[in-house]
Parts: structure tokens; C-alpha cells; sequence
């Protein structure tokens, strides 16, 4: 086994010889046969354990053999007692939830503060299988049924090359020592219940049920690849990032066969789940402003795009902002950077949208910064009467996202500038004019 765990620490990549790896150790069978390879192969390992006062005494007695066995290696050993409940209580999830982010978490932080280039947990290829079952369970895509991965950033698996019947095994003929998790034996918890009652079903059909299983995840990790590559070159056709929102073309979209699986993955990023995808699609050919939400973000079917952005970037959308006469700059809700001119100064007008030249003497301080409402109206620069902003917009073709996200700069009721479209004709620059005021975005 030692021989077999060199050869696939080696094919896998997972560290070099130089590297000093932190080992979880909770004090079962599979952690103390991880620690006593990685001590047979001659390699430089610290251990970790945690303890999450879960189990009362027993939780403790844990402690007391891994910080022994740590002795025994002469290992740095590193424990933390976690109040596990009250993380619970705060976060409002599982008691499993709350202990993986606590130890997880741990781990990270002591790889950095104690200078471990890796952490490496005990799992093995019956674990992979139960993990398989567990996502299948939950709902899941593919990468979910490719089993646990060998090396995860800084985590590392250097057990997945055996299984749990070897590691008793080894145990055995090296006299080793453990720890019985009590909770191991109890069905309440699903990898249990599966571990206990499905698996063994399964056995009864066939002799080779858990070698079918590793070749089976195996092809799944390879069709991932193949998957993962077609699946990056049409995001790229399909998918722009900008710089608020992530737009989706929904033309090309239609192209892609079969299209509910291309927008499970182009959207899983996003937090939208297949019954949001399954009535997205349905709208496709309909009439454009259907929205839908998940947990962090929204999704609006526009005319030739699904635009998703953060609802976090709508939560300005009633606010007003206000610009006093000796402001320089702003940095919110926009950046804009300001400046009063004197008639002695010559200007040379930019015409880019994202200039206005305003009469300073026209304005009333302080301006503000609002988002637009239904009534709102100005008069467009070039033209002689007023015109709704609403009207305005649709005559630029902005979609709702884009007018969600343009302010308006107001003097009093008027509107002196759609920021980053066009000034109000009432408001420009004359040879008039006596001061002159910059806004540049």
C-alpha cells in the first residue's frame, strides 16, 4: 500500500518531497492510516484537529488520542475547540454545514499562518461513491457525479487511490490504533444511511458494484473535460461581461442544442436553478421584460439579451445624491469629476457623451442625482420642445437595465443633463455665458 500511495501522490501531482503538509486528523481509521503513510514514506506533516463539543466526553477523549498520536510522530499538533451549536444558531444551518465551514475554514487559515504548502484529508474511493450517490440525491450536474476531486487549491486527497476495505487492512497488519466515532453508526445523517442501507442493496446485485462505480466516476472526470472545453468556447460566443451586468445573446442562445443544459451551466454562477431556467426558456420568444431572481442576482429577458446583474446594483434606485457648488469630484453614486469655468477661459466642447458643458449661472445648488421616474421630462439638446425621459430612452434603445442604471442631474425640478446621453437645451453653454460648468464622467 505504501508503494501504491507514493505512485499516486506522484501521478497526481499532489505536492514534492520539500513540501510540509498539514494532515485533518479526527482519530479515526482513515486519518491514522494517512498519518502513518505519510510517516512511512519519510514526509514532513503536522496535524490538525478539531474538535466541535459535539459529542461530550467522547469529543474530548478524540483530542487527547490525536494530540498522542501527534507525540508518537513528533508532529507539530494543532487543535481547536469549536462551539459548534452557537454557529448554528447564528448562521442558521445544519449542524454538518456548520462544522465542514468551521473546519474548513480553520485549515485555510492555519496553511497560511503556519507555512503548510498543502492540507490533506483522509478520503478514499468508498467515499467517492457515497458522495456520488449524496449529489445524485440532491440534484446535481455533472459536477456533482465526478466524485471528489485528488487536489482542490490547497487541499489534497492522497487516499483516493484505495478503499475502505484496504485501509482496514493496512491497519491490521501495522497494529494501528484508532478511534470508533459513535455517530458513524447512526442513520439520521444521509451519508450514513446511504453507507448502511443503499450501498449494501446494491452489493447484492453485483460482487463488482464498487469497482463498476470507480471506473463509472472516472469517465464521468473525463467527459467533464471534454464537456468543460466545448462549454468555455460557447460562453464566449454567448456570454459578455460588462462592467454592471452580464449580457447573454439570446439569438445565439436558440443555436445551442440542447439549450437547457448550455444555460444551466452559462447561469449556475449566477445562483438560478433549473425551474427558473425552464421558465426563462419558455419566454424566449416572447415579448421582452420578464424578470426572475435567485438568492443574489436578476435576470431580465430584454430584446436581444438576458442581462443579469447583482441586486445589490438596484439598491440606489430611489436615493438622491447631492452635488454642492464647491465640489470638486464624486465618487457615488457615479464618479464625476467637476469644474466652473470663467468666460476668459476658452473651452473647447468634447462632444462625447460622457462630457456636459453646462451655464453655471442657469444652475441652482445644490444639484442632485436621481434615477428617473414616470413623468420626468426635459428638453433634448438639439431640439426645441420637451420630451418625456421615458420617450427618450426608447428612442435610444436602451434596455431596462441601462435605464435602470442612468442618473439624472437635476437643478431644482429641471433636468440639466440624462448623465451620459444628452444635456437640456435650456441649460447650454451661449456666447452668453459667463461661467461655464464641466462635468466629465
Amino acid at each position: 500500500m505504501l508503494n501504491q500511495f507514493k505512485k499516486y501522490v506522484s501521478s497526481q501531482n499532489l505536492f514534492t518531497r520539500k513540501d510540509k503538509i498539514l494532515l485533518t486528523v479526527s482519530g479515526g481509521i482513515d486519518s491514522v492510516v494517512m498519518c502513518e503513510l505519510f510517516h512511512q514514506a519519510g514526509l514532513d506533516f503536522g496535524i490538525a484537529h478539531c474538535n466541535f463539543q459535539l459529542r461530550g466526553d467522547e469529543a474530548f477523549a478524540d483530542e487527547t488520542f490525536v494530540k498522542t498520536l501527534a507525540e508518537k510522530y513528533n508532529a507539530p499538533f494543532h487543535v481547536k475547540q469549536f462551539n459548534t451549536m452557537e454557529t448554528v444558531a447564528e448562521m442558521g444551518v445544519s449542524v454538518q454545514m456548520a462544522a465542514r465551514r468551521l473546519r474548513y475554514d480553520w485549515f485555510e487559515s492555519l496553511v497560511i499562518s503556519e507555512h503548510y504548502q498543502y492540507y490533506a484529508s483522509a478520503h478514499h474511493q468508498n467515499d467517492e461513491i457515497e458522495t456520488f450517490f449524496i449529489n445524485l440525491l440532491r440534484g446535481t450536474g455533472i459536477a456533482g457525479l465526478h466524485g471528489i476531486l485528488p487536489k482542490q487549491n490547497h487541499l489534497i486527497r492522497p487516499l483516493l487511490f484505495t478503499t475502505r476495505n484496504k485501509i482496514e487492512k493496512f491497519a491490521k497488519e501495522n497494529k494501528l490504533i484508532y478511534r470508533e466515532d459513535s455517530s458513524n453508526n447512526s442513520d439520521k445523517y444521509l451519508r450514513n444511511a446511504i453507507r448502511h442501507k443503499i450501498i449494501p442493496e446494491f452489493k447484492h446485485l453485483t460482487s463488482d458494484f464498487e469497482k463498476i462505480m470507480f471506473e463509472n466516476i472516472n469517465k464521468i472526470k473525463d467527459t467533464e473535460v471534454v464537456f468543460n472545453e466545448m462549454l468555455e468556447i460557447k460562453r464566449k460566443e454567448i456570454v459578455e461581461i460588462h462592467k454592471s451586468s452580464v449580457q447573454l445573446s439570446i439569438v445565439r442562445l436558440k443555436m445551442l442544442y440542447p439549450l437547457r443544459i448550455y444555460l444551466f451551466h452559462f447561469l449556475l454562477p449566477y445562483n438560478f436553478n433549473i425551474e427558473a431556467i425552464d421558465k426563462l426558456i419558455a419566454t424566449l420568444d416572447d415579448i421582452s421584460g420578464k424578470q426572475f431572481f435567485s438568492s443574489t442576482h436578476r435576470l431580465l429577458k430584454d430584446r436581444e439579451h438576458i442581462i443579469i446583474t447583482e441586486i445589490s446594483k438596484t439598491a440606489l434606485k430611489y436615493e438622491v445624491f447631492n452635488i454642492n457648488e464647491n465640489d470638486n469630484q464624486i465618487s457615488i453614486p457615479i464618479a464625476l469629476d467637476l469644474r466652473i469655468t470663467t468666460e476668459s477661459e476658452m473651452i473647447k466642447i468634447n462632444p462625447d457623451k460622457n462630457h456636459a458643458y453646462l451655464d453655471f449661472d442657469k444652475l441652482k445648488f445644490p444639484l442632485q442625482l436621481r434615477k428617473w421616474k414616470q413623468g420626468d421630462y426635459f428638453y433634448p439638446f438639439g431640439m426645441k420642445g420637451k420630451k418625456k425621459i421615458s420617450d427618450f430612452f426608447t428612442d435610444q434603445k436602451l434596455s431596462i437595465i441601462e435605464k435602470e442604471n442612468t442618473w439624472l442631474l437635476c437643478s431644482g425640478e429641471d433636468i440639466v443633463w440624462v448623465v451620459g446621453w444628452r444635456i437640456d437645451e435650456r441649460f447650454k453653454l451661449t456666447n452668453k455665458s459667463i461661467r461655464g460648468y464641466l462635468i466629465e464622467m
